[in-house]
């Protein structure tokens, strides 16, 4: 793992989740399948993610979110080497279910 990465947790995430900018990095069918998604997400695919980094707010934080957190690490990276004040929610979407925190339309 980055060392320059730093983790919230889910429980964090949702906290702050109307103070951040809020990507998911997971395919269309992960989005749709049995884990859900947040409201209010921006998606972008990770093979998407240098392509459109741009498309995101430099100037709010952003917090990446996957399936288990380890594509959304890679992405936090990549986006703090662009200069963005970036994070990876811990654990994805396995631990936001876990926890039973809410869901876009479910």
């Amino acid at each position: 793992m980055d060392p320059k990465v730093k983790d919230l947790s889910p429980n964090e995430v949702f906290e702050k989740k109307d103070l951040v900018q809020l990507v998911d990095v997971r395919g269309v069918e992960e989005l749709q399948g049995e884990l859900g998604h947040m409201e209010n997400i921006t998606h972008i695919p990770l093979d998407q993610v240098g392509s459109r980094l741009g498309d995101l707010n430099k100037d709010s934080t952003i917090v990446f979110i996957c399936r288990s957190g380890r594509r959304s690490a890679a992405a936090a990276s990549f986006a703090i080497d662009q200069g963005f004040d970036a994070y990876n929610m811990d654990g994805g979407m396995l631990l936001w279910n876990e926890l039973n925190l809410p869901l876009a339309n479910k």
